[in-house]
């Protein structure tokens, strides 16, 4: 099966389905005919199959984008066609939820009452992009040059690298394309070799949506295809999103020939507790913050700050409550927690959760696999808090990327924003307090992209989301997402007709 056909999330015990890559309109295998499989991690079983893309059919991509761009009904298309586009994809996308959420289940182990409701979402990205695109972006500047009217306008890029990650594969997608398609650019992308299939069914849909060929590329395939695509001379910006140390590899490719980069990396990011918060309401909140998509989230709220006043009875409370959490298969709306999405990522919660006990902090709950045996062949962590913390541990300083919270006391609202800040990363932070001020104190102090009052873990298409320090850079969403996409350029028209003075042009 291809991804031409009429593709479902669904397989009979045995089969394996077969996918191709997009390029430039086109569904093709790789040119040298190498696969690999995709493996679904509740039952550990290959699924689908998938082209490993060489650097020959990465070359032919990101022609076929160039040319799209430079020439064909693309290069001429106005705001209102590009709109109108996004528009049917986003109606599309709809139409597809059901697909789309259940394969992406299929891929990472997320649970399918979080994605169904993110996957219908994607639709507002479209929607929102496709006004976006029909927005003015250019300003008219008052000049104090005599006889000389100033503008800017926005311009596409180019080409556009899009490279994503296993963990939201289409939401973190969308992120990009929209904005990217909305200023007029074409895009490549290479989703992680752990979620391609979403991916690929999402650009059928594109095609139906009728996206001329080569506007939407897609190549699949492992760390070095997006190395190879990343260093193409042919890519004009790449959009990345994925870990620190892969993201700090691509900006140094990108400068070697001055590409703009826009890169939404890790976190470690502070959930903050303070004593007048509402305290069931703060447990709920820390909950869905780290054990949410199985903590496989690089917003997620890893480190739970509580003030000393309150730290024994509330880590009381988030063990118990914690320690009922349901693990199942995550196509069961029932389910509260699924599996971790591959086995390299198993592997490595696993180890932090060692380094964790090794450093002195006190295993409170979880921190293994659960004996469950109707779980044992999915990639499964039991919720782990680990309490007694200090922030020097390497579990509250290095992103684990898993179902693992520390609980770290502090004394006052100076203590909380030492240690809130006291890190290499500043993605997000959540603030728990009735306090309007100290709310608003905490908002102001923290070093941090994105900041919850009394919430965690809200995104929406209209608000921009990115990173302080070595959480990257750019911004996703909101109208601040077009700017990663578009270059200003200054338009100068002189109304006088006259040059007075050669030899000075502002004159």
């Amino acid at each position: 099966m291809t991804a031409t056909d009429s593709s479902t999330a669904t397989r009979p015990d045995g089969e394996t389905e077969r996918y191709e890559m997009l390029i430039g309109g086109g569904w093709k295998a790789s040119s040298d005919g190498a696969t690999f499989n995709s493996i679904n991690p509740f039952d550990a079983q290959p699924w689908a199959q998938v082209p490993a893309a060489t650097t020959a059919d990465i070359d032919e991509a990101v022609g076929a984008a160039r040319r799209a761009f430079d020439k064909g009904p693309w290069a001429q298309s106005t705001p209102l066609q590009r709109a109108t586009l996004l528009r049917k994809f986003g109606d599309l996308i709809r139409d597809n939820a059901d697909e789309l959420a259940r394969i992406q289940v299929l891929e990472n182990g997320k649970l399918i009452r979080e994605v169904h409701g993110q996957t219908l979402a994607l639709a507002n990205h479209c929607y929102f992009f496709a006004g976006v695109a029909e927005s003015p972006t250019g300003e008219t500047l008052a000049s104090s040059v005599p006889n000389m009217q100033v503008f800017t306008v926005r311009e596409p890029i180019g080409v556009v690298a899009a490279i994503t990650p296993w963990n939201s594969p289409l939401a973190l997608l969308m992120w990009k394309l929209c904005p990217a398609l909305a200023a007029g650019n074409t895009v490549v992308i290479k989703p992680s070799e752990i979620t391609p299939v979403s991916t690929l069914v999402l650009a059928r849909i594109a095609q139906q949506a009728g996206f001329p060929d080569g506007v939407i590329n897609v190549v699949t395939g492992a760390g070095p295809a997006g190395a190879a695509l990343a260093a193409h001379p042919g890519v004009d910006k790449i959009a990345f999103t994925g870990s620190t140390a892969v993201g700090k590899k691509i900006a140094v490719t990108a400068a070697e020939r001055l590409a703009r980069v826009s890169l939404e990396l890790g976190g470690k990011s502070p959930n903050i507790v303070f004593p007048d918060a509402d305290l069931p309401n703060a447990i709920n909140g820390v909950i869905s913050g780290i054990f949410a998509a199985t903590g496989q989230t690089c917003m997620a709220g890893s480190r739970v700050l509580v003030h000393a006043d309150i730290y024994d009875q509330f880590a009381k409370d988030l063990v118990e409550r914690t320690a009922q959490i349901k693990l199942g298969n995550p196509l069961d709306p029932a389910t509260e927690m699924g599996t971790v999405a591959c086995q390299s990522q198993f592997d490595k919660v696993l180890h932090y959760i060692e380094v964790a006990k090794e450093d002195g902090a006190t295993l409170a709950t979880g921190g293994s696999r659960p004996s469950d045996p109707e779980l044992s062949r999915g990639l499964f962590v039991q919720p782990t808090v680990f309490t007694h913390v200090t922030n020097e541990m390497r579990i509250a300083q290095e992103e684990v990327f898993g179902p693992v919270a520390v609980v770290i006391k502090f004394t006052d609202e100076d203590d909380a924003v030492r240690i809130a800040n006291d890190t290499s990363f500043g993605l997000a932070a959540g603030v728990w307090t009735r306090d309007v001020a100290r709310a608003l104190r905490m908002v102001k102090r923290l070093r941090a992209g994105s900041v919850w009052v009394n919430n965690y873990r809200k995104t929406n298409h209209v608000a921009p989301f990115g990173g302080f320090k070595e959480s990257g850079l750019g911004r996703e969403n909101g109208f601040h997402a077009i700017e990663e996409y578009t270059e200003v350029k200054t338009v100068w028209i002189d109304t006088g007709n006259t040059i007075t003075d050669p030899f000075n042009p502002r004159a």
